[in-house]
């Protein structure tokens, strides 16, 4: 084995010397583009749809307070009858809408509580441990009698912004969690760049993914594991964010919105109908197969292997729902043809500009549901879950007035495979059964919608060999190398012979000259 490692360095040396081949190309580093406000006038009216019967159609002013007040009820029912209650972790979600949603955390002895962002796109704790323009409060670990330090530094990057840190442990619990504490890895941030957001009120992440995607290397423990190996706690989790048309309150000038993070189980007074589970195809990020995507009930007739180029994950740290370049074009396609009755310039559906309209009367119904299948546990099937336009379309307050209500589409290009952020979360009660390694989805009580449509979790719908839509990165083995290298040293031959019967026809002619033509002949050469 380590002989044929040897040999097979030294030919892709030997060969990459002959060819002379160079080529990298600097990674882009253009930032994101100003939004511009752009007002527009009211279109052509169009027919409104068909009410939904008053059965189902939701009162706005009165339905909030009471849901609220039944789950709360339901849950310390269910605790006096001896089931499981979460009713303490209801409702222990913050943030603002597209700046993440983040949970009060206890760090050190004694306690530090800082705020932190529930990502299930990435895999370390960290929170900032030095002053910075944006953040209230930060971790003293000097102050932490429990904090153990060790000697390793840490680097994040993220498609906006990176930090870097030094790597700890110490006692971390969650005041409106499990009654429990742990001693978890904890990364104290001492240097970021677009990191932090002003105004979000969060002073670190929480990563909650898997080990695979940990930096600096998937020896270091994240945060979850370590809560599961320590103590009592079941493996899953469930998050409901609940969005922006649910405001908690005002602070800073600008409503908060809320959910609720249940660790270690799924309370059934957060979600209607029934829970739908899709596999989780890889332990890394929260990896999932989408199979179909349909806009206004239309299938964009794409291969499905488009839809998870270069993996399909769900991912609370991202706000856009993201997808690959091409399921993009389609899908922005499909949903400029279906709002057509008014005139929307190109720069909002790239994220560039906003649209704002008269308060109260942004015309809902004129955008049409955007629909993704997801393989279930039975591979042959699929399920839907249909996201309305009151979540794809994210309302933007810092330029709104209180005469317009403006907006932010909030589904974007992305060269890194399809993301289910946060704007598709909102919709649903998703659970993250890290035991049984499935992801369910099943209607929030709290999602935003109309009295037109709801979003919807709806299935089974019948396939064939849907795991087959999952991308798989091409597999190269040392075999296939090795016959890289041959091919290439022979091309490599090729050109080096000609060279070579060249040298051998001088050497010959230098034999047959006298001494006299020497001179010259060296002459020629230089």
């Amino acid at each position: 084995m380590e002989a044929s490692t040897l040999q097979l360095t030294g030919l892709l040396v030997w060969t990459t010397l002959c060819l002379l081949t160079n080529g990298q190309s600097a990674p882009d580093a253009s930032g994101l583009p100003l939004a511009i406000r752009v007002p527009l006038r009211q279109g052509a009216r169009v027919a409104q749809p068909t009410p939904l019967p008053p059965a189902v159609a939701v009162n706005r002013e009165r339905g909030d307070a009471v849901k609220r007040a039944s789950r709360r009820r339901r849950g310390a029912a269910a605790a006096a009858a001896g089931g499981v209650s979460f009713v303490d972790m209801i409702d222990n979600l913050r943030g603002k809408s597209g700046q993440g949603y983040y949970v009060e955390m206890a760090v050190g002895s004694p306690p530090q509580k800082l705020n932190i962002l529930v990502d299930t796109g990435s895999s370390n704790f960290a929170v900032g441990a030095a002053a910075h323009p944006f953040l209230r409060r930060y971790y003293h670990r000097s102050l932490s009698g429990s904090y153990r330090d060790q000697g390793r530094s840490v680097y994040v990057p993220y498609t906006q912004g990176r930090w870097e840190g030094e790597l700890g442990t110490d006692l971390v619990s969650v005041p409106h969690g499990p009654n429990t504490t742990l001693r978890a890895n904890i990364a104290a941030i001492t240097q970021s760049d677009r990191f932090f957001i002003n105004g979000s009120n969060w002073e670190g992440i929480l990563g909650l993914a898997y080990a695979d995607i940990a930096r600096p290397d998937e020896t270091l423990e994240p945060f979850f594991d370590s809560l599961v190996r320590q103590t009592p706690v079941p493996n899953l989790f469930s998050l409901q964010l609940c969005g922006a048309g649910f405001t908690q309150n005002y602070s800073l000038g600008s409503a908060t919105v809320g959910g609720s993070m249940i660790i270690g189980g799924v309370d059934p007074s957060l979600y209607v109908g029934e829970l739908w589970y899709t596999p989780i195809r890889r332990e890394w990020y929260y990896e999932v197969i989408i199979v179909r995507i349909e806009v206004n009930g239309m299938d964009l007739n794409m291969d499905c292997k488009e839809y998870n180029y270069d993996k399909s994950i769900v991912d609370s740290g991202t706000t856009n729902l993201r997808l690959p370049r091409k399921v993009f074009q389609a899908a922005v396609k499909a949903i400029e043809a279906a709002s057509s009755t008014e005139q929307f310039p190109s720069g909002f559906w790239l994220g560039e500009q906003l649209v704002c309209w008269q308060a109260g009367t942004t015309p809902w119904h004129i955008f049409p549901a955007i629909s993704l299948y997801l393989m279930s546990e039975n591979h042959n099937q699929s399920f839907r879950i249909s996201i309305l336009p009151q979540q794809y379309l994210r309302p933007v307050e810092d330029v709104a007035s209180a005469q317009e209500d403006c907006y932010k589409f909030a589904v974007s290009q992305s060269s890194t495979g399809t993301v289910m952020g946060a704007v598709i979360m909102e919709g649903f009660y998703v659970v993250f059964d890290r035991e049984k390694k499935r992801i369910g989805f099943a209607v929030s009580t709290c999602h935003v919608h109309d009295e037109f449509r709801t979003a919807s979790v709806e299935g089974p719908f019948h396939g064939v060999d849907l795991e087959d839509c999952g991308y798989n990165i091409p597999q190269t083995d040392e075999s296939t190398l090795m016959t890289i290298a041959y091919i290439m040293a022979g091309i490599c031959a090729l050109f080096m012979l000609p060279l070579c019967l060249m040298v051998c026809q001088w050497r010959f002619a230098r034999c047959l000259h006298p001494h006299g033509d020497f001179a010259d002949d060296i002459s020629l050469l230089k």
